[in-house]
């Protein structure tokens, strides 16, 4: 695999998840779409979705209902379209979706492998390979991110650090959809800054790719330490999207 091919499939998925073509990333102009989840989307891609958002650096590609996409148009052409993930742009976006009970509600950067410069990096504590049947007993709130209780089903493969017997550190993947893998990551407090999610990350990716899949690698702009990881251990971004979902269903999340 390439990092051609690979930057190929995830804009083949995200064309899935949006209702695009995956040419559509790379042109210069914007493109807007009728917005619908395909069933061959991503495992965590759920209706309602007002509009969603997806630049791969070129454009904006804009999937959106109907009854928004008078707005959609004039906001994706009124500003730079990198400005238009962002504050104090997505104000005027979200005022005008107001009055439809809508707002701005996931923002996020997007990862894949840079395969020219991945590769294992070391850890001074032992890794182990873990698979669905280890995971078991790792639901709980320190494993929340490598881990998805929700979804227990898709968890298929990890890493893990050990002090001993202590699992001290765990990556693990998520079959989101066919080709690509999401990972996340996880260390106990007092072990981090050791290099050990790095090694933990790394070492899962190419897991990964040796299984002829995609690994991704997903995170919030403001959580510097998860955007040093990912860089550090061989991924850059890749996309970014933004997504427009009902207020009560932003309410619930905040509660």
């Amino acid at each position: 695999m390439t990092n051609r091919e690979v930057l190929r499939i995830a804009m083949e998925q995200s064309a899935i998840d949006i209702n695009c073509k995956a040419d559509d990333f790379l042109r210069t102009e914007h493109v807007i779409v009728e917005s619908k989840i395909g069933p061959d989307a991503r495992k965590y891609y759920h209706e309602p979705v007002a509009l969603d958002l997806v630049s791969y650096g070129n454009n904006i590609v804009a999937s959106v209902k109907d009854e928004y996409r008078e707005i959609a148009e004039e906001y994706i052409h009124k500003y730079e379209f990198y400005h238009c993930f962002e504050t104090p742009n997505m104000y005027w976006l979200n005022e005008r979706l107001a009055p439809f009970g809508q707002k701005v509600c996931f923002m996020a950067e997007y990862y894949l492998p840079d395969l020219n410069r991945m590769k294992p990096l070391p850890c001074s504590y032992p890794l182990r390979i873990l698979t669905q049947k280890d995971f078991t007993d790792l639901y709980r709130p320190e494993w929340s991110n490598a881990l998805v209780e929700g979804r227990k089903e898709f968890d298929v493969l990890g890493v893990g650090a050990y002090d001993g017997e202590k699992l001290i550190g765990l990556a693990g993947c998520s079959a989101d959809c066919d080709m690509m893998w999401q990972i996340g990551i996880d260390v106990l407090p007092e072990y981090r800054n050791k290099g050990i999610a790095s090694a933990l990350t790394s070492r899962l990716a190419l897991e990964v790719l040796e299984r002829g899949k995609v690994p991704f690698y997903c995170t919030a702009w403001s959580n510097i330490p998860s955007v040093r990881n990912g860089i550090k251990s061989g991924f850059l971004p890749a996309w970014a999207q933004m997504t427009v979902k009902p207020v009560d269903f932003i309410e619930e999340m905040n509660r």
